[in-house]
């Protein structure tokens, strides 16, 4: 009889490889809210730009509109006043520029910086 040489993986192989799913698993939910929270922010500002009337709206019009909407999509890492609102070529452009700090796990956290516009450069 001849021996056929076995292949896969060990427990201890299998074990490495859950931990380092569970691992990844782990962080990807905790970005999601972060994630989520952020492309509410992109949509808002966008709503906000583009339903304003360039000629006639303020900015504290467009700063009260942003925070009813903020309230709707539940964002609370930035406020109407953290916005940088311009007018470039005749239209309203609002940017914001935002860090959220995500704890994993013990003292380690991770960091994430955000940057949206309804600009087309930045």
């Amino acid at each position: 009889m001849t021996r056929k040489s076995q292949s896969g993986l060990s427990l201890i192989g299998v074990m490495f490889v859950g931990a380092i799913v569970g691992s990844l698993l782990l962080v990807g939910l905790k970005l999601v809210p972060v994630l989520t929270e952020y492309y509410g922010v992109k949509r808002s500002i966008y709503a906000v730009a583009s339903e304003a009337d360039p000629q006639n709206a303020s900015v504290p019009q467009l700063r009260n509109a942003f925070t009813k909407r903020a309230t709707v999509d539940d964002i609370t890492s930035i406020s109407a006043s953290d916005l940088d609102i311009t007018k470039e070529d005749g239209r309203i452009v609002i940017s914001v520029d935002y860090s959220r700090k995500v704890h994993l796990f013990s003292n380690v956290s991770l960091v994430i910086d955000f940057s949206a516009t309804t600009g087309s450069s930045r």
